[in-house]
């Protein structure tokens, strides 16, 4: 919120960027588990004497919101989901400064950003492996906005999320001008790096399912539901009439699989495979048949949409 300082509006927040942190849990039959997690921490207070008056006393410095990431991480003695861990972060700066000397503090609303690298269990010879990983592609993502009051605002995603399918897509019946020179098609490749942000129903730090992992498998629910909605059955799969049908079939199919979903943002570039044609102006060198493709991400076209419940505030 804005406040009028020497007859300006005026506002300001403070925090913590790219705190890197990984943490290893292991369980009693030797099995290893771990996160490697970017934090990103923003405090909402009321610390306006230092900026204009050389009056630090209300700051929380930054590289104790960066050491706060580290002992939290060794407090949570369980496998905990990116998403709690974040409501941790945020719940721990608006209680903790409850009192700063023998005042009242001016941390008023925390967020934290957290994106989850994609470290996967490897398999050796057809077996999980107990303390090997590999590197994965699309990352979790999440964002939790907790107040004093314990009002939430819960939002993860998916950054990444590479797909493509060689057949049962088209383009046509789109407006031709004079500078049109597409063609129209029932037959192409259909290729996106989808990102998407959903929204929980959830507002309070108190209503928060308190399942182990809840929001783990839920983020793996919604890749699956956006994944099967893209391709479509295994066999015959699924026609594509545009990207931004498909991009609406995926949205709407997450808010019917999960109530507790409130609105779901997606954006898919369209990331373009133009069928190579060898000709000069008199022959035909090489005769193509929708099997050589030129891969090009440069320039793409780009499709985004939300969809929200009628009674969600997104």
């Amino acid at each position: 919120m804005a406040k009028e300082v020497n007859g300006f509006n005026f506002e300001q927040r403070h925090g913590k960027e790219r705190v890197r942190v990984a943490r290893v849990w292991k369980d009693k039959d030797g099995r290893h588990f771990m996160v490697e997690w970017s934090v990103s921490i923003g405090l909402l207070s009321d610390c306006v004497p230092a900026y204009v008056q050389d009056d630090n006393s209300d700051i929380v410095a930054t590289d104790t919101m960066k050491n706060t990431v580290y002992a939290k991480a060794k407090e949570c003695s369980e496998l905990l989901s990116v998403e709690d861990f974040a409501i941790v972060l945020a719940k721990h700066f608006t209680s903790f400064y409850s009192q700063v000397g023998d005042r009242p503090s001016n941390v008023t609303t925390t967020i934290v950003k957290i994106v989850e690298k994609p470290w996967e269990r490897v398999h050796v010879d057809g077996q999980p492996h107990n303390h090997g990983f590999k590197l994965g592609s699309e990352k979790h993502t999440t964002e939790a906005i907790v107040k004093k009051s314990g009002a939430l605002q819960l939002t993860s995603g998916i950054e990444g999320l590479s797909v493509l399918k060689t057949t049962k897509s088209g383009f046509e019946g789109f407006i031709r001008d004079k500078y049109t020179a597409l063609p129209e098609t029932r037959e192409r490749m259909l290729a996106t790096e989808v990102t998407a942000l959903w929204r929980y129903s959830y507002d309070s730090v108190h209503r928060i399912p308190q399942k182990p992992l809840y929001f783990t498998e839920k983020y793996l629910g919604v890749k699956k539901v956006l994944m099967d909605t893209f391709f479509g059955p295994p066999k015959e799969g699924v026609y594509s009439p545009s990207v931004q049908r498909t991009l609406y079939q995926m949205g709407k199919a997450t808010l019917d699989r999960f109530p507790d979903i409130s609105s779901i943002q997606l954006n898919m570039p369209n990331l373009h495979f133009l069928p190579v044609n060898l000709s000069t102006k008199d022959n035909q060198i090489v005769k193509f048949d929708n099997d050589v493709y030129l891969p090009t991400d440069e320039p793409h076209g780009s499709i985004q949409a939300s969809l929200s419940r009628i009674w969600s505030k997104m």
